[in-house]
Formats: structure tokens, C-alpha cells, sequence
């Protein structure tokens, strides 16, 4: 199958300097779900259609490519004369043993079943995606002749008897490549926008006699594209209700449907609850029993099973052990690894750092590139002085080690097993196992000291 994407409207309404299809949709730029939708029907080769000027939509996919079966290539139109005229600049990169589907960068929730259907009805002739709408305003319509697609007339052209038609064309269609390439090149400009129309080779091929299905999609919303801002907000929360419908089916809890947003991949185990307000990114995945509190940010981040993550909580590129408790308000930030049974309270930071079976931080602490056993105690108000100004040093704080309350370590430096630091110690020497160690000047009372006052106003 050879698949072409028309990726060069300019996106005007869209009143950005970003190209349209840069524009992101569940967290993917909209020509990212194009290109996962021609690789869900094993494309076997993808061939792009960008705008001059849109450098940065080539560069996007160059920089950061998809996963991808097939290669994909990038053609340029110029200058801008219609989507027959794009579909051309395509045509010398088909392979004639494979026909054609057509799709639109700006069109990203059209779905497998609904493509390979279409693909089916083509059956070697000609096949296009069409829907009934009850304000068609702006859309091809559909002209049937016996009950056969005969051509599709663009709204600009139609005339009062063509507009009250409700069937329209949503641009998507399959073909023999080698009949394309002889459709194209019979397009002529003979239109209100004196463009070459890629819908003109409907009416080409009925009357050569070739068979023209229309197919109904599966849902009116996979057909939907973006021109606007509004239209983009419609087509997300379109794509989290069927998103959260498809977890549901799954037996994931939700909360509340209408508040969760997946920007990528969410994999759950049994019995996940989720509250609302989450926010889910890249890779996710969340094992047998594991809560999630609501207004939570997770961004490619592996959680064990029976795990709470409470409110508010922030973690990124980090992995969770099992039966831990996290949050409310922690932060987990990337290459940290979170042992099993662990507690991180309120305002606690993670970074780059290892911690381990048992351990706690219940409240107000940072702990960065740091490794910590089991069995450790961190009392509130401590932090790792990990960086020095110019270069970052770990810490390593052995099993069963007790960390009182408003300590400071100065890394590079070690707790050895079972020592214990009294609360308020800075710590810039390696505190011995076992043993209490503690840096804090003798408190004394001042007597005869008295409070300043406030001086009376002069007069």
C-alpha cells in the first residue's frame, strides 16, 4: 500500500507561526496520528506532501522519527495549486504493484477498521470516504447517479440543487496507482479557485466506467479536521472520551471520564483507579492495584503493584516499586528508582537518586543523586547539597540510617549503616555506622538580655 498525506495547508485560522500539523493533539503533533494510522494498515511506503515554508514540519519527523515499517518521503508543493495538484507531486514516488490511499495531515483520528474497509471497497478500482451531515456548509457534495457515485461537486461550485445535497466528501480515498497516475494527469483548473481538485478524478473515473464506492466510517468524528483552535479543543476532547472509554472497557476506574487526559501510552493492570484531573504522558504504565489521586502528572514512569500515588503529585521518567505511598505533592524527577514499601510525603524531591525497601521521607525534604538503603529515616527540612556550582556529587546513605530533622549533607559523603545524625547536623564528613554524629553549637541563655523596642517617633 502506497500512502500519501496532503500536510501542506497553510493553517491560517490557526493565527500561529507553528505549521498546522505541528500542532499537538493528545500530546503528538496532528501528522504524528496521520502517520501511525498509515502504519496501523502496513503501509508499505509513505510519502509526505509539505508546504514551502514548512521546513519545520520535515525537520519535526527527521529529528524525532516515528517507529515506522516504512520509510517515509518527504515531497514539496510548490507552489500551492490544489490537492490534485499535491497528490501530482507525489505520483513519481507510487509503486504501480500497490494502490493508493490518500489521507490529510490535519485529519488525525480516522481509525484502522474505518481504512481497511475503504481499502477493501476500492477492490481495484476507485473508493472514497464519505459522511451525512445535516450542515454540510463548505464540503463537497457527494453526486450519485443510480445509486453510484457519479462525481463530487466542491461547495464554491455547486449549484442550489447540488447544496441541498447532505452526503459529502471528506477527501480520503483509495485507488489503483496505475489509473491515479492517468486521473491526474487529466485534472484541469477549471474551477472557482482555479485549482487542480483531487476530487475531480472521481467523476474521470465513473465515466471511463470505473466502479466509485462510498463508504461510511465507522464514527462521523474520525473525519473531522482541524482548521481552527476551537476545532483542535473539540477533536482532543473527543480523543480522551474515546480514550477513557476504551480504559473503562478494560476495567480501569475512573472517576470521572470527562477529566483524565492520556498524551500517549496508558497501560493498566487490574483494579487501577484513577481520580480526576490526571494528566498521563509518553509511556505509563500502572500494575494490578495501583491508585492514582487526583490532579497527578505522570510522564513516562512504571509503577508497581498496590502502589497509592496521592494528589498533586509530579513524576517523570522514574520507576515506583510496589506498595508504596507518594505524595501529596512530590516530585519525582527523571533516573530515579523508587524501591518497594517507600514513603515520600508532602514537598519532597527526587532526583536522579535510588532509594530503598522501607525507606521514608515523610515531608519537606530534596534528596538528589543519592542512593538510599532500606530502612532509612529522613526527617524533615533535609536536603542533599548535591551540586557544588559547577559539577554534581552523590551521596550514599547505607541501611537502617536515621536522618533527624533539618540536616544538611554536603556530598560527596556517606551514612554508614545504622548511624544516626542529629537533627540539625551539616554533615561534610562521612558519618560513621552506628554511631550518633551531630554538628551543632552548645546552646546557651544570655541573662540579662532584653528584647529591642521600638523607638518612639521623634517629635
Amino acid at each position: 500500500m502506497n500512502v500519501v498525506i496532503l500536510a501542506a495547508g497553510q493553517g491560517t485560522r490557526m493565527h500561529s507561526n507553528l505549521p498546522k500539523v505541528l500542532h499537538l493533539l493528545a500530546g503528538r503533533p496532528l501528522l504524528a496520528h496521520v502517520i501511525s494510522a498509515a502504519q496501523s494498515i502496513k503501509a508499505q511506503r509513505i510519502i509526505v506532501v509539505y508546504r514551502s515554508g514548512g521546513e519545520a514540519v520535515r525537520a519535526k519527523f527527521e529529528t524525532n522519527p516515528q517507529p515506522s515499517s516504512a520509510p517515509i518521503t518527504w515531497v514539496k508543493q510548490e507552489p500551492q495549486s490544489g490537492t490534485g495538484h499535491a497528490v501530482q507531486q507525489a505520483a513519481p514516488f507510487l509503486d504501480d504493484r500497490w494502490p493508493t490511499l490518500i489521507l490529510y495531515g490535519d485529519v488525525p483520528l480516522i481509525q484502522q477498521n474505518t481504512l481497511s474497509r475503504l481499502i477493501n471497497a476500492a477492490d481495484g478500482g476507485l473508493a472514497l470516504l464519505t459522511v451525512e451531515l445535516d450542515n454540510p456548509t463548505g464540503y463537497g457534495r457527494v453526486i450519485r447517479r443510480e445509486g453510484l457515485v457519479s462525481r463530487i461537486v466542491e461547495h464554491r461550485d455547486a449549484l442550489p440543487a447540488e447544496l441541498a445535497v447532505k452526503e459529502v466528501n471528506v477527501g480520503i480515498m483509495v485507488a489503483g496507482t496505475t489509473q491515479l497516475r492517468k486521473w491526474l494527469g487529466a485534472l484541469t483548473p477549471n474551477n472557482a479557485q482555479g485549482e487542480y481538485y483531487l476530487t475531480d478524478v472521481v467523476k474521470l473515473a465513473f465515466d471511463e466506467g470505473c466502479p466509485v464506492a462510498g463508504v461510511q466510517p465507522d464514527h462521523v468524528w474520525e473525519t473531522l479536521g482541524v482548521n481552527s483552535r476551537a476545532q483542535l479543543v473539540e477533536l482532543e476532547r473527543r480523543f480522551q472520551r474515546v480514550n477513557a472509554q476504551k480504559l473503562l472497557a478494560q476495567g480501569v476506574g475512573l472517576m470521572d471520564p470527562e477529566r483524565i487526559d492520556v498524551r500517549g501510552d496508558l497501560i493498566c493492570g487490574r483494579d487501577v483507579l484513577i481520580d480526576v484531573n490526571c494528566v498521563f504522558e509518553g509511556r505509563v504504565e500502572l500494575a494490578n492495584g495501583v491508585s492514582i489521586g487526583p490532579n497527578c502528572v505522570l510522564r513516562n514512569v512504571s509503577v508497581a503493584a498496590d502502589t497509592q500515588i496521592l494528589a498533586f503529585t509530579y513524576a517523570e521518567d522514574s520507576t515506583i516499586g510496589a506498595s508504596c505511598r507518594i505524595g501529596p505533592y512530590t516530585r519525582i524527577r527523571p533516573a530515579s528508582t523508587i524501591g518497594k514499601e517507600v514513603h515520600l510525603g508532602n514537598f519532597v524531591e527526587v532526583k536522579a537518586s535510588q532509594i530503598g525497601l522501607g525507606s521514608k521521607a515523610n515531608h519537606h525534604a530534596y534528596i538528589g543523586d543519592t542512593e538510599i538503603g532500606s530502612g532509612v529515616n529522613v526527617g524533615a527540612g533535609t536536603i542533599v547539597c548535591n551540586y557544588d556550582g559547577a559539577n554534581k556529587h552523590r551521596t550514599i546513605i547505607e541501611d537502617g540510617a536515621f536522618i533527624g530533622s533539618d540536616c544538611q549533607l554536603v556530598a560527596p559523603v556517606r551514612v554508614g549503616k545504622n548511624a544516626t545524625l542529629g537533627a540539625g547536623t551539616t554533615l561534610t564528613k562521612d558519618a560513621p555506622a552506628g554511631k550518633l554524629t551531630i554538628t551543632r553549637v552548645r546552646q546557651s541563655t544570655i541573662e540579662n538580655w532584653q528584647r529591642p523596642t521600638k523607638k518612639s517617633p521623634s517629635r
